[in-house]
């Protein structure tokens, strides 16, 4: 078992939980978590990924175990999130990393890479999204509502994901056996939704999300332009970020794999041996590839 380190930096005046494994020599890949949960999404992955590789994977500002100032003293946006995560690998002195995105790292990712594009040796998605292709129109309708009229008569929608019910279907939607999914996730981000003043952070960034969607054709050009190599793999039966997501990443990334998964979003939870022998596959090509590495 390789031994994973549980350390924090202050960022900008801000306390940032990581976890941290692998030869500090090794390629790097920083691990980059979505909602509702935290670094702990990664908690068997990565013991999985540092025998050959440096691993890093943040709690974003409001989740987990990093600080959680309350709305009135910090502007929760993924602008925001994005330039603390470049800060802290900053303060880590890493000049060269992949980035393994899921959910709200994806667009945390995304500004990484357009900040930095020289930095990013290879691109992970997980039910990442980065196209409009992605989106399932029958989640994200309320939010679209809330981001464009925030107020009594669209917050109640988005309120709702808050709730133990809407953490635990997160977990479990698509997922063939729901059984091999344990309990311990759901019960964990909820009671870490639910500290006082949270729900206020998650509503923020419920109204913020609707500013990823125009970074979307700076993604692509990123792409295009830069020749990353890219590895979607998705849970085909997501109902947050469908399949077509997935395989929209072929059209932009002239070096893409897409693997669609029979399961859902949290596709670590019950399929984490196939993610991770797709990860390891790629990973073990890509980087090891002169002047990629």
């Amino acid at each position: 078992m390789n031994r994973v380190h549980h350390r924090t930096a202050v960022i900008d005046g801000h306390e940032i939980f990581y976890r941290e494994a692998g030869p500090s020599d090794a390629p790097v890949i920083v691990l980059l978590h979505g909602y509702p949960t935290s670094s702990f999404m990664f908690r068997e992955l990565i013991p999985l990924l540092a025998r050959d590789y440096h691993v890093i994977a943040p709690d974003h500002l409001g989740f987990g175990r990093s600080a959680a100032p309350l709305v009135s003293e910090f502007t929760y946006t993924f602008d925001a999130l994005a330039e603390l995560t470049s800060g802290l690998l900053d303060h880590l002195e890493l000049a060269r990393y992949a980035i393994y995105v899921q959910d709200y790292g994806a667009p945390i990712g995304w500004r990484l890479a357009l900040k930095h594009p020289e930095r990013i040796s290879a691109v992970v998605t997980q039910n990442g999204n980065g196209y409009e292709d992605g989106f399932v129109e029958s989640f994200w309708a309320g939010v679209w509502a809330y981001g464009a009229a925030p107020g009594p008569d669209t917050e109640p929608a988005v309120r709702a994901a808050l709730s133990l019910d809407a953490i635990r279907w997160q977990y479990l939607h698509g997922v063939p056996d729901p059984s091999v999914v344990s309990p311990d996730t759901w019960e964990h981000d909820f009671a870490l939704v639910s500290r006082e003043g949270n729900d206020q952070i998650q509503l923020a960034l419920f109204r913020d999300y609707q500013s990823n969607r125009p970074l979307y054709p700076s993604l692509h050009e990123f792409l295009r332009s830069s020749g990353v190599p890219v590895l979607a793999v998705w849970g085909r039966n997501d109902e947050i970020f469908g399949p077509a997501g997935a395989r929209a990443f072929a059209r932009d990334a002239e070096d893409a794999e897409v693997h669609l998964i029979n399961g859902g979003h949290f596709l670590l939870e019950s399929h984490l041996d196939v993610v991770a022998g797709y990860l390891r596959g790629f990973l073990g090509r890509v980087l090891d590839r002169p002047g990629v590495s």
